[in-house]
């Protein structure tokens, strides 16, 4: 089974890295931190590799332990969590594609296997939750730290409970109520608490909003010289592509951020029944029904025209 082939191999190695996409949001980071807590109660010491992340973090249990790059050329074992493919490995993918082992766990129905043991399902809303059946099945005990960062990879996965979350998530959330876990305060610090350079980009977006397709569809974007000007770091665009999606008629949100070196990051939401993840697809990107993102070229005016001809496909 895979599961215990999984255990095996985490058992039998030295040396452990723990991986996750670019621009790592709340899953992300919460799942590696997870599974790292989690090998270390096996008597292990894995590196957890993600070299930037948002402040909104930063009250995550071993956070302050997360590397940034590592000295380790090869790998016994690298685990890549929450990634749909290899080549958004944060820019590491160098020491998952040295290790002697390969594993691979995600909930993207895009997932394109590439571990030497992959362990997918799409179904669950997050990759932390995938976490939850995994620990109990390896038969360790999920801890107070554990269950944060899980939590807070369910949380932000799901928008707060909106959207993709299943009648387990609720009954994980009530085990994590009962490990002492404060679910406000996560769903606080995540969802609602702004640093003052994340309300400057959401007011730059805002100005620039605009409604197309009879109001079903909203766009805006923020540059390099926007995140430059607030003093923005990583993460402190997340949650503007939500701005469009919740206003009324609202069927389709997009939202362009520009990157340093890969053109700009489109983030897509939809609230009905508008598989964004099949219009990410057509742009090189993937992600869910409801929440997908790509990268794309060009300016933000010639990008809008290219997304939007695939969301009227399929408007209703």
């Amino acid at each position: 089974m895979t599961l215990d082939k999984i255990l095996e191999e985490i058992k039998k190695a030295e040396k452990i890295v723990i991986l996750t996409h670019e621009g790592p949001d709340g899953d992300a980071i919460g799942s590696s931190i997870a599974i790292s807590l989690a090998i270390k109660s096996l008597g292990k010491e894995p590196d957890v590799i993600i070299p930037e992340h948002s402040k909104s973090f930063n009250f995550m249990p071993e956070i302050q332990n997360l590397k940034k790059e590592s000295d380790v050329k090869k790998y016994d074992l690298a685990i890549a969590l929450d990634c749909a493919d290899a080549k958004i490995l944060n820019g590491y993918t160098k020491y998952y594609e040295n290790a002697k082992m390969k594993i691979n766990i995600d909930h993207h129905n895009s997932n394109t296997m590439y571990g030497d043991i992959n362990f997918i399902n799409p179904v669950a809303p997050a990759c932390s939750q995938i976490l939850i059946g995994m620990l109990e099945y390896f038969g360790i005990k999920i801890t107070k730290d554990m269950a944060t960062c899980i939590m807070t990879g369910i949380i932000t996965d799901t928008g707060g409970f909106s959207f993709r979350a299943t009648a387990e998530t609720f009954e994980f959330a009530a085990e994590i109520l009962r490990l002492g876990v404060n679910i406000s305060e996560i769903f606080r610090k995540t969802l609602h608490t702004k640093n003052k350079a994340n309300f400057e980009l959401s007011k730059r977006a805002m100005d620039r909003l605009e409604f197309l397709e009879d109001g079903k569809v909203s766009f805006t974007y923020i540059t390099n010289e926007d995140i430059d000007e607030v003093g923005a770091v990583q993460g402190d665009h997340e949650g503007i592509v939500e701005i469009g999606k919740n206003i009324e008629d609202v069927e389709v949100s997009i939202f362009l951020h520009e990157t340093k070196n890969k053109g700009y990051k489109l983030s897509l939401r939809s609230l009905e029944y508008v598989n964004v993840a099949d219009i990410a697809l057509m742009f090189g990107g993937g992600g869910h029904y409801k929440a997908a993102g790509a990268y794309m070229k060009g300016t933000p005016e010639q990008i809008k025209v290219k997304v939007l001809k695939e969301v009227k496909k399929q408007l209703k």
